[in-house]
């Protein structure tokens, strides 16, 4: 699977846009959406210098919705997380693109939201209108526990870090109850 190591992190069910302007990441795109597949977006590593360590395992398949060339002549790209995966193996090609040899993960199941996060739900609802073009892609369901979680944990203004490790946890009532304490104190 082609992958796109990034300093963001891409949940399921959520939008990304990207403007892509190396040429690697051009011929990627455009075969992507010649042949209907998507490709890898993974959280960059980065030590508290800012040195590059590499990407994070667990990763998201980007799903290209929609696209355009910018004002500035670069490509802008939506693309929308599907399933998550485990990322077994890396290389780089001589183009310079990096691919993988990935393990597609299971979607979680679909929880009910418990009357405990309602009010997480009901804030949500309070922004989703005004979350801008890529956002009309995006199909909610504030009912959801998995939904909720993660669009909270894409939104809220966190560090990656925390927003790869709601990635990573594969209980959306854990997600929940892990995000509960970092929007509190967002509000104090």
């Amino acid at each position: 699977m082609p992958l796109f190591p990034l300093q963001a992190v891409l949940f399921p069910g959520g939008p990304l846009p990207l403007r892509i302007f190396e040429p690697r990441y051009v011929d990627m795109i455009s075969r992507c959406m010649k042949d209907g597949i998507g490709f890898g977006v993974l959280l960059v590593q980065a030590e508290p210098e800012g040195d590059v360590t590499g990407t994070h395992e667990l990763g998201t398949v980007a799903r290209i919705v929609d696209w355009d060339q910018l004002s500035d002549g670069t490509l802008g790209v939506i693309v929308v997380g599907d399933g998550r995966f485990t990322l077994r193996d890396a290389w780089r090609q001589d183009d310079g693109l990096n691919i993988g040899r990935v393990v597609l993960l299971a979607a979680e199941p679909i929880v009910p939201l418990p009357e405990r996060y309602h009010d997480m739900a009901r804030l949500l609802e309070g922004v989703f209108e005004d979350l801008g073009a890529h956002y009309r892609h995006v199909t909610p369901d504030f009912g959801d526990a998995g939904w909720v979680g993660f669009r909270l944990a894409e939104l809220l203004p966190i560090d990656m870090e925390h927003k790869q490790h709601c990635l990573e946890l594969f209980d959306p009532l854990a997600r929940l109850a892990y995000l509960e304490p970092l929007l509190k104190s967002l509000g104090r």
